[in-house]
């Protein structure tokens, strides 16, 4: 089999993080904000010479010469700090392209001179460009600096108020103990002026600030209609995190075996797994931003953990998935290793995996959904919402047609379970709203114009045509969906 050009492999899995499409040059020059957008976040490549639905088209009537001396000049004489792109021809089965492409930059952050730091700098969120907070931008200028979060002094809390028993007890478990000294060394305190402060990361490790939270739901269902259980766990971290373990295993089947004289309960997903990926959320999440906290969401079909904040400093999804690890929180992250919470950095991924395959419950799913990043878990001990529905409504006919004959009754629930199935959830209504207006659309463009994730859209999708509310006409990259019309 003929081996792939490695940029036309790129193309075809479409526009992402590090990737974007222009037919040809814009006058605008809002391609520079997507290259401003690569440096300041995982680095990344403009292809000129191809269109929107992925096909080549190439530059054949430029002189692609004087093309790239124009986008160099532009980028002098637009972006601020210097910015020095790699400009290069690729020649695909016969079709030339160009390339502008940027690795993420070392002088954080870049931006438009026109526009200065405070509205010019721009970030790349999945396959968009937007523009940077100010506290966004103060976070990349400690990136440039390599200073984390965590590790800044709070002078607004005196660290006298604080009870520290919490982190004290977890040290002493391990016949370590919470020594000034300690404090100092893990950078949970810092001395200014010969007066010690607390760090951002020993507030965060005590659950201090309000964001420093960890939100549970079990919903009815695949989706987000119907709580059934709902808690808010705050608090130092530890108990947060233990707190969220018990509140999933309370939700999860147990399958039991017996071996000999053993009986073995196990859980339908291995737990190590959850608590590996609950552990990375909590340590790796991006605590700058006050607005945001961590949610699990326990499905009929999945569990969901979702933490807010990207892949750290210029991390990429294939960086993370080979092992390669960046540390966001420095003085969270060095407390979790003391305390024997981190095995090795970088092996978190694998080690879940790993569970997974070992307990054959299947893979779950990591990505990078917008600003968050999201684990999917796999249940394997549910039944369909359409065979529950279904079952549900016989039920109900049943008991209801008695009188009438059984069979008038078994008839009467299967239309009601099949009436009961394609009744759609109010969160999933304005997909289906948008699969109706343009049906032909992405999954991704249906998730920009909803501000939703796009493993969220996914799973509405999922969930529309588990119910035979859609169908899809066509291939995946040239089809469209279409709207049956038994929904309610």
């Amino acid at each position: 089999m003929e081996n792939k050009h490695p940029l036309l492999l790129e193309i075809e899995k479409g526009e992402s993080k590090n990737l974007e499409f222009k037919v040809q040059l814009p006058t605008s020059k809002e391609w520079v904000k997507s290259i401003i957008s690569f440096a300041n976040s995982a680095g990344g490549k403009l292809v000129i010479g191809v269109s929107d639905n992925r096909t080549l088209i190439g530059l054949q009537h430029f002189d692609l010469f004087e093309l790239m001396d124009k986008i160099s000049s532009t980028m002098h004489e637009l972006v601020a700090p210097t910015l020095l792109p790699n400009i290069y021809i690729e020649n695909i089965n016969g079709i030339e392209l160009l390339v502008i492409e940027v690795q993420r930059g070392a002088l954080l952050p870049y931006y438009l001179k026109s526009k200065g730091k405070e509205l010019g700098c721009y970030q790349r969120i999945g396959a968009t460009n937007r523009v940077v907070s100010q506290a966004q931008v103060i976070e990349l200028e400690r990136q440039r600096n390599h200073i984390s979060f965590d590790s800044l002094i709070n002078y607004e809390v005196d660290l006298s108020t604080l009870d520290l028993t919490p982190l004290q007890q977890r040290f002493a478990a391990h016949g370590k103990p919470l020594t000034p000294e300690k404090l100092l060394s893990l950078k949970l305190v810092k001395n200014d002026n010969n007066t010690l402060y607390p760090t951002h990361g020993l507030l965060i490790l005590l659950g201090f600030y309000e964001h420093v939270e960890i939100k549970c739901s079990r919903f009815k269902g695949n989706t987000m209609s119907i709580f059934l259980d709902k808690k808010e766990y705050t608090g130092d971290l530890f108990q947060q995190i233990e707190n969220a373990e018990l509140f999933i295993k309370n939700h999860l089947h147990l399958r039991a075996e017996v071996l000999g004289l053993q009986r073995t309960d196990t859980f339908e997903i291995p737990f190590p797994a959850i608590r590996e990926a609950l552990l990375n959320a909590v340590m790796h999440r991006d605590y700058s931003n006050f607005g945001r906290d961590i949610k699990i969401g326990i499905y009929d079909d999945i569990v969901n953990i979702v933490s807010p904040g990207g892949l750290p400093h210029g991390l990429t999804m294939h960086d993370a998935l080979k092992g390669r690890s960046e540390i966001r929180n420095t003085v969270i992250a060095r407390v979790f290793k003391e305390l024997d919470l981190v095995e090795q950095w970088g092996s978190g991924i694998q080690r879940i995996k790993e569970y997974c395959t070992k307990a054959n419950t299947g893979l779950p799913v990591f990505s990078e959904s917008g600003d968050f990043i999201d684990w999917e878990f796999p249940r394997k001990t549910h039944q369909s919402n359409e065979v529950l529905a279904i079952n549900d409504g016989i039920s109900d006919g049943i008991n209801d047609g008695i009188n009438d004959g059984i069979n008038d009754g078994i008839n009467d629930g299967i239309n009601d379970g099949i009436n009961h199935q394609t009744a759609i959830p109010k969160n999933i209504q304005p997909l289906l709203t948008c699969i109706k207006q343009a049906p032909s659309l992405s999954t991704k463009v249906f998730a920009k114009k909803l501000d939703l994730g796009t493993a969220t859209v996914e799973r509405h999708i999922k969930w529309l045509k588990d119910h035979n509310v859609i169908k899809r006409i066509g291939s995946k990259k040239d089809g469209y969906w279409q709207v049956l019309n038994n929904e309610k």
